[in-house]
């Protein structure tokens, strides 16, 4: 469970960087719009995780399968957090925990660590900001947030098979979240580990907002078979 050697050279020069922890997973399903439940799991077995500002958790990916469920590959499921570096210890001591995820169980096994990976273009399954449901003004918003950041890239709202933007619908305190996946192209090096590390839009520990390779993402989805959905699509 030893970060890479790049990890400490760079906390020994001042910086944080923020880093992809990855708990492999054991379990049989989950609900498709789980990310809401998968936090309030992890919160309920370190409650000093509630509320953490840093806390990025993705999505566990699955294949689609009947009502509103998806189905855990055998091999290869893992919980994956984003976090900086120097919070590393905060989240080992899920290692060996079983969570609760809205009835289903999910067993964690020991974590590993590594540090971003720069990509010109990035993928985000979900991003919400707040009061923009609709795709040229989430657009437009989302490209704010992007130019506040210091970030140059395109983005891009990606289609589905029949040609309709993928918008997301996410059900949290009963409460219906719009929000749209997004792309991210034309970055460079620096810019990526930014996004990466900071993310656009809300609700980052409920799997929102987080950005992934676009390749990295492909390769995951044919290595195991899973999808890159796992959100209820309008």
């Amino acid at each position: 469970m030893q970060l890479e050697a790049t990890l400490p050279s760079a906390l020994a020069a001042g910086t944080t960087p923020y880093i992809g922890v990855h708990f492999p997973a054991q379990g049989r399903q989950l609900p498709a719009d789980h990310g809401y439940a998968l936090y309030a799991a992890i919160a309920r077995q370190l409650p000093a995780l509630h509320g953490a500002s840093w806390l990025g958790i993705e999505l566990v990916s699955g294949i689609p399968w009947r009502n509103g469920l998806v189905a855990l590959p055998t091999r290869g499921a893992a919980l994956r957090l984003r976090i900086p570096a120097d919070h590393y210890a905060n989240v080992l001591p899920l290692a060996g925990r079983r969570l609760d995820i809205a009835g289903h169980p999910l067993r964690l096994g020991l974590p590993t660590a590594r540090p971003l990976t720069p990509a010109p273009s990035l993928y985000a399954r979900v991003v919400t900001i707040k009061k923009f449901t609709d795709p040229d003004p989430f657009l437009a918003a989302a490209q704010r947030q992007l130019d506040a950041l210091g970030i140059a890239a395109t983005l891009e709202l990606p289609h589905d098979e029949q040609g309709r933007y993928r918008r997301r619908i996410l059900n949290i305190h009963g409460k219906q979240i719009v929000g749209f996946s997004l792309a991210a192209h034309g970055l460079n090096d620096e810019d990526s580990i930014r996004l990466q590390s900071h993310g656009i839009g809300g609700r980052r520990a409920m799997g929102c907002g987080i950005f992934v390779p676009i390749q990295s993402c492909i390769q995951h989805t044919k290595n195991t078979g899973t999808s890159s959905s796992g959100q209820t699509e309008e």
